[in-house]
């Protein structure tokens, strides 16, 4: 384990690909890599990119990590499609165009769909970011194929969120106001090459303009992702944003991620004491009674913690 932690730290690309499915499919092995590798972690700017279908995310993705690569950074793509139970890794789709970065050996991509995830995405997918970070990524995109519940909790444990909205889209923009308005730090306009697209950045500014006030309001970058016009500019957007908060906000964004991770470690540590102090026949019969509403199931949890609290460690 400490041979696949080393190569991970140092940036092998299967060293990251063989952790990854470690935390997916042997927990208990990944916790003890995950151990050793969390002290490098927390210095990788994570940025989260979401909108609905057809908005052409992964074209910018895919153009963004070009330029950062002209840069000489190292990128880190995480591709999250929670919609694709059936494929055992997210569809692909035109992410096909990101293949081009397979051969950099400073490029990892990974995409990740609901499939043995039972914990959630979110946390499925802050493993990877952890993974990522230590292996010495500077940036980690993490795109997600739309704007669901899912998605939405995803893009949270990013650093920065990038919202992208395409021209005509006002049905989207109306639905952005019941959830992704606060986590938006930038919106960026893709296909602004059409002839819709300045009616849709005035939409986008007078839904602004009612949730936030002067500084605070989200800027709104045009792009053409097609041909990587405004790409530039969005990425100096970003460096602008990330210079102009104080570190006590950036701190903040990634204590929400060891936040979550946190919670859901003790979540999966309860869970695992459970199974280790109620037999399986037990914990059915206990079901069968709640269901014939014998008893409730606030009272059966209750009493399984206090075995739980009087059970030797």
């Amino acid at each position: 384990m400490m041979d696949l932690a080393q190569e991970l730290i140092k940036g092998d690309h299967r060293a990251i690909a063989r952790a990854i499915s470690l935390v997916e499919n042997n927990k208990r092995a990944a916790q003890e890599m995950m151990k050793k590798i969390f002290p490098g972690t927390g210095k990788s700017l994570v940025i989260g990119i979401t909108g609905p279908p057809g908005s052409g995310k992964s074209t910018l993705v895919d153009q963004m990590a070009v330029h950062l690569r002209k840069n000489g950074k190292k990128i880190g793509i995480i591709a999250v499609d929670p919609s694709s139970p059936f494929t055992g890794g997210a569809i692909l789709g035109d992410r096909i165009r990101m293949m081009r970065h397979s051969t950099d050996p400073e490029v990892f991509i990974r995409s990740m769909a609901a499939r043995g995830h039972l914990g959630g995405l979110a946390k499925a997918t802050g493993e990877v970011i952890t993974i990522l970070e230590a292996a010495g990524k500077d940036f980690i995109l993490v795109e997600t194929v739309g704007v669901g519940q899912d998605e939405v909790e995803v893009v949270k444990l990013a650093d920065i969120v990038l919202v992208i909205v395409i021209p005509g889209a006002g049905d989207e923009i109306q639905a952005f106001k019941a959830g992704i308005m606060e986590i938006a730090d930038i919106f960026v306009l893709n296909k602004a090459d059409s002839p819709d697209a300045g009616k849709t950045e005035r939409q986008i500014k007078a839904m602004l303009d009612l949730g936030f006030e002067g500084d605070t309001m989200p800027p709104i970058v045009k792009t053409v992702a097609t041909v990587g016009e405004g790409v530039e500019p969005l990425i100096n957007e970003i460096d602008k944003l990330v210079g102009s908060k104080s570190q006590e906000f950036i701190n903040s964004r990634k204590k929400r991620l060891i936040s979550w991770m946190l919670r859901d470690i003790i979540s999966e540590k309860i869970y695992q004491a459970v199974s280790q102090n109620i037999p399986e026949s037990e914990f059915e019969s206990l079901v069968e009674r709640i269901f014939k509403r014998e008893i409730d199931p606030y009272t059966v949890a209750d009493e399984i913690v206090g075995r739980l609290k009087k059970a030797k460690p």
